[in-house]
């Protein structure tokens, strides 16, 4: 008896995860028309125009690319002279495509800017109370922005916070 119940929860688990696996797949993709009469269009219907999955509908898209940097940043916030929490982000920055070599030439230097800034917010308040106000964030991101184009120049168009979490003390 000791060992059916064990195997017995193991085939629920398991049971489980298949059924919602197969309830939160995602839809089947419409598959593209096919225009065979050579008119460009088909007869009796309106001409639509479905974009091939590596279409870019974006033009700006093709022109910038996403840098991910390769750690985390990790800012105390000090209260009293003691660290009441830790705030954690991962940046990424939109930069001109084909600049990612750069980026990460220059990482250290702008790993140290960021820190300088991320330090700076952090002791004028700004990871205290509602930190992940749209107000508070974009000073963030704009201060950060400015920081990226001392040491990247126009390469850098825009500065992505694409995780943030406080972990109080």
């Amino acid at each position: 008896m000791g060992r059916i119940v064990p195997v017995f929860l193991a085939l629920i688990g398991l049971a489980a995860g298949v059924g919602a696996g197969f309830a939160l797949r995602p839809p089947p993709q419409e598959p593209a028309r096919i225009n065979t009469c050579g008119t460009g269009e088909t007869p009796g219907e309106p001409h639509v125009a479905i974009a091939s999955p590596d279409h870019v509908a974006d033009p700006e898209e093709a022109t910038h690319e996403y840098v991910k940097l390769n750690n985390q940043f990790i800012v105390p916030v000090v209260e009293n002279g003691d660290v009441a929490a830790l705030v954690i982000l991962s940046i990424n920055l939109e930069v001109a495509h084909g600049a990612t070599e750069q980026v990460y030439q220059r990482e250290p230097k702008l790993r140290d800017g960021f820190l300088q800034v991320l330090f700076d917010h952090a002791n004028a308040g700004g990871f205290k109370g509602a930190f992940t106000q749209s107000n508070n964030m974009d000073v963030l991101r704009h201060a950060l922005l400015e920081t990226a184009r001392k040491s990247l120049g126009a390469l850098v168009s825009d500065v992505l916070i694409v995780d943030i979490v406080r972990q109080d003390s």
